[in-house]
């Protein structure tokens, strides 16, 4: 039996869908680029649901056909044909619907971004830091088998390793920030420091924000506003690096917000990924506001960008990872910090969904 209500919502997209492809390619809508760029994006976010609608109408069509064989039809063959493939068709249906449920459903405002990841010892002093280096490699592992790109915009090393605070961007062409979001909060390890000389286990604490990073019409931000500091960059990189004004402090004046970078030989590049960083921050200021109206709907605290939540303990004695928010562990932490963390997103997604579906009932 067809989904009536369902069919509906997807024929009344279809007549959006149109309009969209018609504003699209009207002069008056390519000569404003923010307006285009929001239609665009709109557009892209209707293809998958209306290539889903299409095939689930199609079916629909060929179910209807075969039973009216069944029915209607003497000879034999054809409707052994026919019985053939309602019982293919039919088990399908629910699936399919089910789909396009989860494709209605509409999309976190900024999952198609790119991310800015900022990691942060936290409790446990010289080890936090260690282990806030592990993260990073983790993540740098990952998005090396994703394909995407990273680019460090700031660090600040650990005294015995790791780092007490790194800052990077992640940007690839399939949604990182929808991705990527799941990893913000309190990250905590239980092990045997490398500082620890009793061989005691000892739990220490890295906290993960994922922001999603601010387009160019996302943010009106001018330079009028903005104080521009030069400096030596320190830490790694050369004699070049470290003796000429190569960093860039950007201080924004009506909020405070204070972003940096030195990881370019370059002034004019440092300065300009400090802007989008800057740009970003700020466009997160509102965009937490949205993550807390999610948080108050969603009990497993999936992506509400919450850096206090503890989400995820990594046990070294065990060899496992579990992720609190949806009772989920894996007992092989070393290819975890490797970068093989998928499958726990993989989960999460399934549980948001499972959420998102229960808020539309």
């Amino acid at each position: 039996m067809a989904d009536n209500k369902l069919l509906e919502k997807v024929l009344s997209l279809q007549d959006k869908f149109q309009s969209l492809q018609d504003q699209l390619s009207s002069p008056e809508v390519m000569a404003d680029m923010k307006k285009f760029v929001q239609l665009n994006k709109d557009y892209k976010e209707l293809q998958p649901i209306i290539a889903a609608g299409k095939e689930y109408e199609r079916m629909l069509q060929d179910l209807a056909s075969a039973k009216d064989i069944l029915v209607n039809e003497k000879d034999e063959e054809l409707r052994e044909m026919a019985k053939e493939e309602i019982s293919e068709i039919e088990p399908r249906i629910p699936e399919m619907e089910q789909n396009i449920k989860l494709l209605l459903i509409p999309a976190d405002p900024d999952d198609s971004k790119n991310a800015i990841v900022e990691i942060r010892g936290g409790t446990g002093g010289d080890e936090a830091a260690i282990f806030a280096g592990d993260l990073f490699r983790m993540y740098q592992h990952y998005v090396e088998s994703r394909g995407w790109k990273l680019e460090v915009t700031d660090q600040a090393p650990g005294t015995s390793g790791g780092f007490k605070q790194i800052v990077f961007k992640i940007s690839g062409n399939d949604g990182v920030y929808g991705i990527m979001k799941y990893e913000s909060g309190v990250h905590r390890v239980q092990r045997v420091p490398q500082t620890e000389t009793q061989g005691r286990i000892q739990t220490s604490a890295a906290s993960v924000a994922v922001f999603p990073e601010a387009g160019e019409f996302d943010v009106d931000l001018s330079w009028d506003d903005i104080r521009l500091d030069l400096f030596c960059a320190s830490g790694p990189g050369g004699q070049g690096v470290n003796t000429t004004y190569s960093a860039v402090r950007l201080t924004h004046i009506p909020s405070g917000l204070v972003v940096q970078c030195q990881e370019e030989r370059s002034q004019l590049k440092n300065k300009d990924r400090a802007f989008e960083e800057l740009r970003t921050r700020l466009y997160n200021l509102e965009h937490q506001k949205y993550l807390d109206s999610v948080a108050a709907k969603r009990k497993t605290m999936v992506s509400t960008g919450d850096r206090s939540a503890k989400i995820r303990t990594y046990n070294y004695p065990q060899g496992r990872v579990t992720d609190h928010r949806i009772n989920w562990s894996m007992y092989n932490l070393p290819v975890f910090m490797d970068g093989e963390i998928q499958e726990c997103i993989d989960q999460l997604q399934i549980a948001e969904n499972a959420e998102r579906l229960k808020e539309t009932e």
